[in-house]
C-alpha cells in the first residue's frame, strides 16, 4: 500500500551547531580579589565622609588601615614573593608608595591608592575567569555520564570521569560512546567524525575500536574500556585551553622583559627625586611627598595591564561562540594572517552526505525517480545517514514511496526489504556484486568505479537479486563555505588555495562552488605541509584549516592552524593553534576579525597609559602634583585600560568583529 513520505522525528542528540556555547558564569564575588577589593572599598567609602565630617582620626584611621590590609595583602605577599626570586614587583612598589603616603600623613591618599589599585586587580581576575567559565562549557559537549555493566548483568549509570580500564559499558542507539574502547558484542554505525574526520559513519562490530564522544547509531554496543576518560579528545581540548590564559602574548612577553629595567630606574629616579631636593635644603615632608608622587605615577601599572586584557577578552568571547585560541599567543598572531590554505573534506564539506546521481541500468525498467523511490522505500526504516540521504532526495522530488516489509539492516553491508513485492537491497557494491561477471554486474561495477572517482560514495540497488541501478552520494558543501571563502580573500587580500587529498576532478568542481581558483589535489599529508611551507618562504603567513590526521603537518607547518572540532581528528586538535568546536566555517573570518580588533586595543591600551604616564611624570617634576590627584590619575589610567580590554568580552564585539569579516 503506497504512503506518502512523512518527516521522521530527529534523534535527540546534541545538535552540530548553536548560536552560543552553553555558559557556566563565574560569580563575581566568588572570586577572592573581587572580594578583598570590595571590602577595601567599603571600608574606604565608610572612613571617607567620617574624615571629611571632622570626625576624630581614632573613627576613622583604623578603616583607612583595614583598607589598606585587606585591599593591599594580596599584591603586597606577591610582591615580597617575586622579591625573593630577586625579582622588582610592580605591585610591591604600589604598596610602598602606599605606605609612604600614609608616613607622611596622606593616610587617605595610601588607602585610595590600595582601593584603586585592588579594583583593577579584580578586573584582571575577572576576565580570566570570564575565560575560564567559557573552557567549562566546552565540557557539555562530551557525554557526562556512561551505562556499566555489572558482573551480575545489572546495569548501573555513572558519571564517565568514574570509569576505569577494564570496565564494560552499554551504548544504546543514539546515545555518544563514554570512553576510548573495544565492542565486545554488537553491531552498529558509529560517526566518529570527532575522531577521524571520516564523513561517513563506520561499521562496527565485535573486536572493532571505538573513542569516547562518537555517536552510535542504530545498534547496541558492549564496549570494553581501554582508556582512561581523562584522556578523551574534548577533556584534551579543555585542558589545553585552560592552560591557554598562563600564556603570553608576544607583546605581554617584550613589555614584562622591560617592566623589570624600567622598574629598577623608576626607584632610582626616585630616590634622586627625594635626596636632589633635600640636599638644596628642601623640607624632608614635601621631598617624601614628591618622591612618594612620583613613585605612584611613573609607575607601569596601565602599560602592564594593557596587552593581556583583550587578549584575553577576545579569547573568551570567541570561546563563547565556539572558537577555542589556546593561547594569547595565538589569540595575537591569528589577526596577522595574510593567506589561507582550506581543506575540503570536514571542512568545506560538513560531513552530511546527499545523492547527486541516479543512474538505472539498462534493462531494468526503471526511470530516474522510480529506481529513487524503490532504494529509498527499502531504506525508510533506516536511520542510516546515507538512508536519509535517499529519503531526503525522494522528498525533493516529492515521490511517492511504498511501505517497506520485512526490513533489515547488516552494518557495513546495507539493507534489505519487501517493496511491492519485491525484494530490495539497498548497499555497499562490492558486498552486494561479490565478483559476479554477467555483463549487468560488470556495467554496474562500470558506473560505481566511475562515481567513486568523482569523489563520490557508490550505493547498488538490487530487485530480486538483480542490480538495477546506482546512486552517487557526496559530502555536502558547507552553507557557509563560499561566503566564509570570500570573507577570508577580504580580509587576507588573497583567495585561499585548496589543499585536499581528493582527485583533481573532484576538488576542482567543489573549488569551482565557493570561488577557489588555486587549487593543490592529489596530495599527501608531507604535500600539504611543502605547499604551507612554500608559502611561508616566500614571506606569508598562513593560516591552515583543517581537520584530519593527514591535515596535522599542514597544521603544524603554518603561522596559524585552525582544526574543525566537531569532526577533528584527534592528532589534527593537538596540532591546531586552534579549534572550532561546533564546525561552523563562518567563524572564521569573525576569529580573525575579532584578533585584529584586540590587537588594536593593546595599541589602544599603549597610548592610554604613555599619555597618563607621561603627563603626570612631568607635573610632578616640573610643578606640585597632589599626591590624590597622582594617584587618581595613575590608578584611575590602570582602570580605564582594563575596562577598555574588557569591552571585548561583550556580545557586541563580537557581532562587530563579525560585521568586518564579512566585509
Amino acid at each position: 500500500m503506497p504512503s506518502t513520505l512523512i518527516e521522521r522525528p530527529a534523534p535527540e542528540v546534541a545538535p552540530a551547531s548553536a548560536s552560543v556555547a552553553p555558559r557556566r558564569r563565574t560569580r563575581i564575588f566568588a572570586l577572592p580579589e573581587a572580594r578583598w577589593a570590595l571590602a577595601a572599598t567599603v571600608l574606604f567609602l565608610i572612613a571617607l565622609p567620617l574624615q571629611l565630617t571632622g570626625a576624630p582620626a581614632w573613627a576613622w584611621g583604623p578603616l583607612y588601615a583595614l583598607a589598606c590590609a585587606t585591599g593591599g595583602w594580596e599584591p603586597a605577599w606577591a610582591g615580597l614573593q617575586a622579591l625573593r626570586e630577586k625579582t622588582l614587583d610592580v605591585d610591591l612598589l604600589m604598596i610602598v608608595a602606599a605606605l609612604g603616603a600614609a608616613a607622611v600623613g596622606q593616610v587617605m591618599d595610601g588607602a585610595l591608592l590600595i582601593v584603586i589599585f585592588a579594583t583593577s586587580g579584580a578586573l584582571e581576575a575577572i576576565t580570566t575567569a570570564r575565560t575560564a567559565d567559557s573552557v567549562r562549557g566546552l565540557l557539555d559537549l562530551a557525554p557526562t555520564t556512561a551505562t556499566r555493566l555489572l558482573d551480575d548483568g545489572t546495569e548501573e549509570r555513572v558519571p564517565t570521569e568514574q570509569l576505569a580500564v577494564g570496565d564494560t559499558i552499554l551504548v544504546r542507539p543514539g546515545e555518544r560512546i563514554g570512553a576510548d574502547g573495544r565492542v565486545l558484542d554488537g553491531a552498529s554505525d558509529v560517526d566518529q567524525a570527532t575522531i577521524t574526520g571520516e564523513p561517513l559513519p563506520v561499521a562496527k562490530e565485535s573486536g572493532d575500536e571505538v573513542f569516547a564522544g562518537t555517536l552510535n547509531g542504530t545498534g547496541a554496543l558492549r564496549v570494553k574500556v581501554e582508556r582512561d576518560a581523562s584522556d578523551s579528545v574534548i577533556a584534551r581540548i579543555a585542558k589545553m585551553v585552560e592552560e591557554a590564559s598562563e600564556t603570553k602574548a608576544p607583546t605581554q612577553l617584550f613589555i614584562e622583559k622591560v617592566e623589570q629595567r624600567y622598574s629598577i630606574g623608576m626607584v632610582i629616579a626616585t630616590l634622586a627625586v627625594f635626596a636632589v631636593p633635600l640636599a638644596f635644603g628642601a623640607p624632608l615632608t614635601g621631598s617624601l611627598l614628591r618622591a612618594m608622587t612620583f613613585m605612584i605615577v611613573a609607575s607601569p601599572c596601565a602599560v602592564v595591564l594593557a596587552t593581556m586584557p583583550p587578549l584575553l577578552s577576545a579569547m573568551a568571547n570567541a570561546a563563547r561562540h565556539g572558537v577555542l585560541v589556546k593561547s594569547a599567543v595565538v589569540m595575537e598572531q591569528l589577526g596577522q594572517v595574510d593567506a589561507v590554505a582550506l581543506d575540503k573534506t570536514g571542512t568545506l564539506t560538513e560531513g552530511t552526505p546527499r545523492v547527486t546521481d541516479i543512474r538505472p541500468l539498462n534493462g531494468s525498467g526503471l526511470d530516474e525517480d522510480e529506481l529513487l523511490a524503490l532504494a529509498a522505500a527499502a531504506e525508510h526504516p533506516s536511520e542510516h545517514p546515507l538512508a536519509r540521504a535517499m529519503v531526503d532526495a525522494a522528498r525533493a522530488r516529492d515521490l511517492v514511496l511504498a511501505v517497506a516489509e520485512d526490513f533489515s539492516s547488516a552494518p557495513g553491508i546495507g539493507v534489505t526489504a519487501t517493496v511491492n513485492g519485491r525484494a530490495v537491497a539497498v548497499g555497499a557494491p562490492a558486498r552486494l556484486l561479490n565478483g559476479a561477471a554477467d555483463t549487468v554486474c560488470a556495467r554496474a561495477a562500470a558506473i560505481t568505479g566511475e562515481l567513486e572517482d568523482g569523489g563520490r560514495t557508490a550505493v547498488l540497488v538490487e530487485a530480486d537479486g538483480r542490480p538495477v541501478g546506482v546512486l552517487g552520494i557526496a559530502d555536502r558543501l558547507r552553507p557557509d563555505a563560499a561566503a566564509t571563502v570570500t570573507a577570508l580573500t577580504s580580509l587576507t587580500g588573497t583567495a585561499p588555495m585548496l589543499v585536499t587529498g581528493d582527485n583533481p576532478r573532484a576538488a576542482a568542481r567543489l573549488a569551482a562552488e565557493v570561488g577557489i581558483t588555486d587549487i593543490r589535489a592529489g596530495l599527501l599529508p608531507q604535500d600539504k605541509a611543502t605547499a604551507v611551507r612554500e608559502q611561508e618562504t616566500a614571506g606569508r603567513k598562513v593560516l591552515v584549516i583543517g581537520d584530519g590526521v593527514n591535515d596535522a603537518p599542514a597544521l603544524a607547518a603554518a603561522h596559524t592552524g585552525i582544526a574543525m572540532g566537531r569532526a577533528g581528528s584527534d592528532l589534527a586538535l593537538e596540532t591546531a593553534d586552534a579549534a572550532i568546536v561546533r564546525d561552523e566555517l563562518e567563524t572564521v573570518p569573525t576569529a580573525v576579525a575579532l584578533s585584529r580588533r584586540a590587537r588594536s586595543f593593546v595599541v589602544q591600551n599603549l597610548v592610554i597609559a604613555s599619555v597618563f604616564i607621561t603627563g603626570l611624570v612631568v607635573w610632578d617634576l616640573i610643578a606640585t602634583l597632589p599626591l590624590p590627584l597622582g594617584v587618581l590619575g595613575h590608578e584611575g589610567s590602570t582602570v580605564i585600560v582594563g575596562l577598555n580590554g574588557l569591552r571585548l568580552l561583550r556580545e557586541a564585539a563580537w557581532s562587530r568583529a563579525r560585521a568586518e569579516g564579512r566585509r
